[in-house]
């Protein structure tokens, strides 16, 4: 990671193969901007985010969200694919800058950090902004460590998850869109065996996927399959995911596209960008994960190949209907460090900008970019034109990252037209609303799950791909399940279920 004003040493990734370097957007400027608090300027705050592009946002938006809030921002941005590992790093080494954004997926990771006094509680301040004050009061209790709140939320809909696909291979080979399983895996099979590209090579394959069991493909099927969202909970009983037949029956259909060669053979190491690109240069036809990407899917496809199409299916029906895995209404939190943070007074000028982003000029500026150049204004409504959608791509989306509780902000201006595929997956995201799974945890707490996940999920992910590739069978896998039991993982079965009746008694 480069980082700047600071002097620390930049650290690289060697594997990432050289695709992104991405560097610290900040600015100074002579004199204190409007807004700014009189007596001098303050320190630059600083932010680690992740960024979800191949490219940071453009330096004249970051430089007028400045401009416009009064505040120096010192952002580094670490690409999606490592960034659980570098806050990770940041955490235990105690080098957290003022503000960090955790994943939802990392957010048990931090807890342990709250309870100890790493970060700021910021529930008793928010009243005292105006954008800040009307938060999501439920999305905010879905947030809260032992009913109080640390963090401000990224707002999300409960699942974008769904299936993009070559519809232009669909048409040459004479295929529908698959809506079962079974047509699912016929497709792809079409697309490894029946040079869906016309090339007379056999250069394709079905699916592509990485190194994720949970944004990869493997979460996304075994909803399908019918498995639970982590957990099911039974008669007041909580079973993990992996300790149910339709996880068994998950593993089972990724063996065969594994053992069939439907799936990249290296699946296992393939990070999401690498993924991507194999995606975007005609080598795979199905993509199976979050359907906003498509749009810019789509843009890098079609800059290679012309003729690249693709198109989106958020139904697929398995043995129980229709289902698909959700997050909580937020995707992640930005958390406010103690040690970086020394005062009340320097957390509330923190707290303040983030209100400010909320407000109707910026919040229209994080998400639309520049008026004339990214967008235009027709009866008060935003018009996102085709030929602007690369420019957005990669001057303005990135900052999506930075946007909290966007979807509910009534500041933001509504858009009128939107890109086709853009308008597509939104669709589908709302269709998912009617058939989703969601996690009976979310609101429930497990100090060992807290403590101990992270090295107990570890045996879990290798027991999975272990079976998948064939180094283990069915045997194997269940003596792995066991010791994630007796490493801990009945005790945190015991304090869910514990957690559950208590929550149940009030």
């Amino acid at each position: 990671m480069f980082r700047t004003k600071s002097g620390s040493k930049a650290a690289g990734y060697g594997w990432l193969p050289g695709l992104l370097i991405f560097i610290m957007l900040s600015a100074c400027s002579g004199e204190g901007p409007a807004g700014t608090v009189p007596g001098g300027e303050h320190p630059p705050i600083s932010i680690l985010a992740p960024l979800h592009f191949p490219q940071t946002p453009a330096k004249e938006i970051v430089a007028e969200i400045e401009k416009l809030t009064g505040v120096q921002l010192n952002i580094t941005w670490v690409p999606e694919g490592v960034y659980t590992d570098k806050m990770n790093t940041a955490l235990t080494t105690s080098s957290l800058g003022k503000v960090t954004f955790v994943k939802v997926t990392d957010y048990n990771l931090v807890k342990n950090a709250i309870r100890s006094g790493s970060f700021w509680e910021i529930g008793p301040y928010l009243q005292d902004f105006p954008n800040l004050k009307r938060l999501d009061a439920s999305i905010l209790d879905q947030t809260a460590v032992d009913g109080k709140l640390y963090g401000l939320y990224t707002e999300r809909p409960s699942s974008r998850q769904g299936i993009i696909i070559r519809k232009d291979w669909l048409d040459r080979l004479r295929l529908d869109k698959p809506q079962t399983l079974e047509q699912l895996y016929e497709v792809m099979k079409q697309f490894t065996f029946n040079d869906p590209d016309g090339n007379g090579k056999p250069d394709t394959i079905g699916l592509v996927d990485r190194n994720d069991l949970v944004y990869g493909v493997f979460k996304t099927l075994s909803s399908y399959f019918g498995a639970p969202n982590n957990w099911k909970l039974a008669d007041g009983r909580f079973i993990p995911e992996f300790e149910t037949p339709e996880y068994m029956n998950t593993m089972n259909f990724m063996k065969q596209l594994y053992n069939e060669k439907i799936i990249n053979q290296d699946f296992v190491l393939t990070s999401k960008e690498v993924q991507r690109d194999k995606f975007i240069r005609g080598s795979a036809g199905v993509f199976i994960g979050s359907m906003t990407d498509v749009q810019r899917l789509s843009i890098e496809a079609q800059a290679i190949n012309p003729a690249a199409e693709l198109t989106l299916i958020n139904r697929i029906e398995g043995p129980y209907g229709y289902k698909v895995w959700s997050i909580p209404n937020y995707n992640g939190l930005y958390l406010f460090s103690k040690k970086a943070i020394a005062t009340e007074q320097e957390l509330k000028e923190v707290l303040g900008f983030f209100d400010r982003t909320m407000d109707k000029d910026v919040a229209n500026l994080m998400k639309y970019g520049f008026e004339g150049r990214h967008y235009q204004v027709e009866d008060g409504k935003v018009i996102l034109p085709e030929d602007t959608s690369q420019l957005r791509v990669n001057e303005v989306n990135p900052l999506y990252s930075l946007m909290i509780a966007d979807v509910g902000n009534k500041n933001i201006m509504e858009v009128a037209q939107k890109e086709q595929l853009t308008a597509l997956a939104d669709q589908l995201s709302e269709d998912n609303e009617q058939f989703l799974v969601d996690d009976p945890t979310v609101s429930l707490s497990s100090p060992t799950f807290d403590e101990k996940n992270t090295e107990l999920s570890a045996i879990i992910v290798d027991a999975t791909y272990n079976y998948i590739l064939g180094n283990i069978n069915a045997e194997g896998f269940l003596q792995e399940v066991e010791k994630w039991r007796t490493s801990g993982g009945s005790l945190i079965i015991q304090e869910y279920e514990e957690a559950w009746r208590a929550k149940g008694s009030k």
